[in-house]
């Protein structure tokens, strides 16, 4: 008995450790800079780690990063939503902003 109780609290902990990033689901219908990156058109997991945005394309599992600039807004965004704009006859993000957080990742040009 002690043993599997040892082995329960073990894989807790670990599983604690694992938990601690967030990720966030995008939907790119088209293909787009994000910072110096281009992106293709897809499905996307975005996760912050300091500051720089983890892109990871979620058919391929392949993850590409871009800087970031990490803001912290005073209100808590209901969910995740990408800004963008048109510059030079392509599109680009501005912003993302997390759902379930007040912050926000934007991109340098």
């Amino acid at each position: 008995m002690k043993k599997s109780l040892l082995l329960i609290g073990f894989v807790s902990l670990s599983s604690l450790a694992f938990a601690g990033t967030k990720s966030y689901e995008i939907v790119l219908d088209s293909p787009i800079k994000a910072g110096a990156l281009q992106l293709s058109a897809g499905n996307y997991k975005v996760k912050l780690e300091g500051a720089k945005a983890i892109f990871t394309d979620t058919r391929t599992n392949k993850s590409v990063t871009a800087d970031v600039t990490v803001k912290t807004t005073d209100r808590k965004f209901s969910h995740t939503a990408v800004d963008s704009s048109k510059q030079n006859g392509g599109d680009r993000i501005d912003a993302i902003e997390l759902g379930g957080s007040n912050t926000e990742i934007d991109f340098a040009y």
